[in-house]
């Protein structure tokens, strides 16, 4: 057969395995074009995409050592290469004999995607635009942001698996949009894995962590008074940092002051995302969290001083 003859000069020197090692792929090549380009010589238990500095290499593992043969053979004596989106592929055995780790949870598909932020610092690339940037691809659920010894890392829960596959496969290796960076930040570049978590347990609405499935869920008073920081101005003065978020102390309080009676006067001026009340130093105060820093400059400077109720009670 033409096909063993021509066998020996194609790495020769390399011990057959049912695992096939293919490079020269086309950048995020998916699983669907390495079974298809395979699956003529037998049947495929597993592969591994994406590998590599330029994720352009990628595994196969058949169910049999003489499928893999066969492919290996087939290639090295016909006149055709194998070929991916027009590209000459290259096909090799494997030094290993069988394909571990691809059912780890990195790379098993789910609906939580965990995204190392590289090149940043954790205040570098707020909630709001890991939010922006990966609701294109559908509704985000929840978002967790944190510090871990790999960088600033998120964790970010879609609906479903179909959903954050649709975002990791358009976004891994790929950059935050340079307009939606501080000028400091050269690049940043998102590296993406399936985390094995399933639901987030998000307890605070803060500047690490969000739930855009329940708007009653209480704001963080710490973590949003942290985003609030003052700060001198140029004349000396202590200047509050202006932030999405207002805080207002309501006080001479005759009536009751709800959630609905504060979302009522706030969305006046823009859409209210979320109301937190709570009582510190024995007084009332709320968090009310608009989408920018502009509707809640506004607010503040409509509302600061003015009552909620004719008459003069419960002034903010």
């Amino acid at each position: 057969m033409s096909s063993t003859s021509g066998q020996p000069q194609f790495r020769y020197t390399q011990t057959p395995s049912k695992v096939l090692h293919l490079r020269n792929l086309p950048w995020e090549c998916t699983e669907e074009e390495l079974v298809e380009l395979c699956k003529p010589f037998g049947k495929i238990v597993n592969t591994k995409c994406n590998v590599g500095a330029n994720r352009n290499q990628a595994f196969v593992e058949f169910a049999d050592l003489n499928q893999a043969i066969s492919m290996v053979s087939y290639y090295a004596s016909s006149s055709e290469p194998a070929q991916v989106r027009g590209k000459t592929v290259y096909i090799q055995y494997s030094n290993r004999q069988e394909i571990v780790n691809n059912k780890s949870s990195g790379d098993v598909a789910g609906n939580v995607l965990l995204v190392t932020i590289e090149g940043v610092e954790a205040g570098d690339v707020s909630i709001d635009v890991i939010h922006l940037v990966f609701s294109a691809f559908g509704f985000v659920h929840k978002i967790a942001t944190f510090e871990k010894a790999a960088g600033f890392q998120a964790l970010i829960q879609f609906s479903d698996a179909e959903t954050a596959s649709s975002a990791r496969n358009a976004l891994d290796g790929r950059s935050i949009p340079r307009y939606l960076l501080p000028e400091h930040v050269g690049s940043c570049h998102l590296r993406i894995s399936f985390s094995a978590h399933t639901d987030l347990n998000i307890k605070f609405q803060s500047h690490r962590s969000r739930d855009y499935t329940n708007p009653y869920l209480p704001v963080n008073p710490s973590a949003i008074e942290g985003t609030m920081q003052s700060t001198i101005g140029p004349d000396g003065k202590k200047k509050e940092l202006e932030s999405n978020v207002l805080l207002a102390s309501i006080e001479n309080m005759q009536y009751a002051v709800t959630v609905d009676v504060l979302h009522t006067v706030f969305s006046a001026f823009g859409t209210v995302q979320k109301i937190a009340i709570f009582e510190k130093n024995g007084g009332m105060q709320a968090l009310i969290q608009y989408p920018d820093v502009t509707t809640a400059a506004v607010a503040k400077e409509a509302l600061e001083g003015h009552c909620i109720y004719d008459g003069g009670y419960c002034s903010q």
